[in-house]
């Protein structure tokens, strides 16, 4: 049976049920659909049970760096199969949570595959709903691959939910997902290698630190792979040989499991955007500045859906759509404040980055200081015995402003979120130095950083 709504949103992630919410909590009709289990990509098959298996990986990195300094770390492994029962344990029951959230607020809950069929008409398995307005936000799928092989490939959705560890493991791409997965790995017993096309990975985060990341990696079994291309994949025995070029040479690894880490594409093709005369491309929906579609004013995007200049991040999606909720609701054209919105790698330890890179500052004329401190020797990293941390800072001079903060350590993934509030509301460094610490503590640190 055909129905009409206020609102439809298409993707039950984390941003799409911030705005169903918000809506309706305002009277709209509002409809919600996804053709997967609500919850999302961060909910369900990235950011929190990444994080989770990640716990793992730190009481066994944390155990080996004290390892002659009081603890006898001999006989502690992971137990992947428990690891795993211990995220199943979050993530399960978060679609029927969600969905019950969502019910409870009066957001009509609809599952199934949706396809636009008009300029304010979509399809769900062939049913039609009508809607004054669309907010897609549907997220992103991994990229596309074209070499011989790749279907033998595994996306980071697989990986999470591996129910066992292989004892080799090939990612393709020097990104989020290979880094983080690997660091994970090599704490639970795998070797990891990384394939990199490009000659640096991470190329979003500061070059120093990441060198710095690197070589950590290297010393827990990492390899890296640099201006490295995957020729074919193939299967042989039950496991994978891979072939690789690097300066015109080919050379075979073999291994039990690949993992598409890669990039990602905004997941847009089976929606039928061209049917509602949407604008759009592999980045997502060409929008304005305040989120409506520039060629339908019906269709609103957030988040990995919208091209935006915001980050691919979850924080980042669910703040836009909060944005473009409000100006549906208003009928303004509110632009969402990307301002001071920090993003963190969360290999052990830790990379973050807030704010311009330091090429981008003098690029952009800035009276530059950098303030670098090799963190590794300071009391908070002693305790623990981290031999690899370092915070490099960067002030517009003329304003005492910080402009960008990257740093590479234990716990700096909580520290950037105070240089992100600071670059937010231009706080300068003689104010954040004036503040008086808990101590010992991370965040006693910063004052000398700066």
């Amino acid at each position: 049976m055909s129905q009409h709504f206020d609102l439809i949103v298409i993707g039950a992630g984390m941003d799409g049920v911030a705005a169903a919410n918000k809506c309706a909590a305002q009277g709209w009709g509002v409809a919600i659909v996804d053709s997967l289990p609500y919850g999302g990509t961060c909910a369900l098959r990235g950011c929190d049970p990444k994080k989770i298996l990640r716990r793992g990986a730190e009481v066994i990195d944390s155990a080996r760096l004290m390892r002659g300094r009081g603890i006898d770390d001999a006989e502690l492994s992971i137990n992947w199969a428990d690891l795993m029962k211990h995220k199943h344990g979050f993530t399960d029951p978060v679609p029927q949570n969600m969905e019950d959230g969502l019910s409870s607020s009066g957001v009509t809950t609809l599952h199934g595959h949706a396809r636009f069929t008009g300029h304010r008409q979509l399809e769900i398995d062939g049913v039609r709903h009508d809607a004054d307005r669309f907010l897609v936000a549907t997220g992103a799928r991994p990229r596309p691959l074209n070499f011989p092989g790749h279907e033998h490939l595994i996306d980071s959705t697989d990986f999470l939910d591996l129910e066992e560890l292989p004892s080799r493991i090939l990612f393709v791409g020097g990104g989020f997902i290979s880094f983080e997965f690997a660091h994970i790995a090599a704490r639970a017993g795998s070797s990891p290698v990384i394939v990199d096309r490009g000659e640096r990975p991470l190329k979003s985060f500061d070059p120093d630190l990441v060198e710095l990341l690197v070589d950590r990696g290297r010393e827990v079994g990492i390899d890296l792979h640099r201006t490295t291309t995957i020729v074919d994949v193939q299967t042989r025995d039950g496991h994978y040989q891979v072939t690789l070029e690097h300066a015109g040479a080919h050379e075979t690894i073999e291994t039990d499991l690949v993992v598409h880490g890669a990039g990602r594409v905004a997941a847009l093709a089976d929606l039928g955007l061209d049917a509602a005369g949407i604008d759009w491309g592999e980045h997502g929906i060409h929008v304005a500045e305040h989120l409506q579609s520039t060629t339908n004013p019906a269709i609103w995007a957030a988040g990995d859906s919208a091209d935006t200049a915001g980050m691919p991040l979850t924080p980042v999606a669910v703040s836009e759509a909060k944005v473009a909720a409000s100006n549906m609701l208003k009928e303004k054209t509110t632009i969402p404040d990307y301002a001071g919105i920090p993003t963190a790698v969360f290999t052990i330890p830790e990379l973050a980055r807030v704010g311009m890179l330091e090429s981008e500052a003098r690029t952009a004329g800035i009276d530059l200081a950098v303030r670098y401190s090799d963190t590794s020797g300071w009391y908070s990293n002693y305790r623990i015995g981290e031999t690899t941390a370092a915070a490099k800072i960067l002030i517009d001079q003329s304003t005492d402003q910080i402009v960008g903060g990257h740093l590479l350590g234990p716990e700096y993934g909580e520290l950037v979120n105070t240089l992100g509030l600071a670059i937010k509301v231009g706080l300068t460094t003689r104010q954040l130095k004036s503040a008086t610490a808990a101590y010992p503590t991370i965040g006693s640190d910063l004052g000398s950083m700066l």
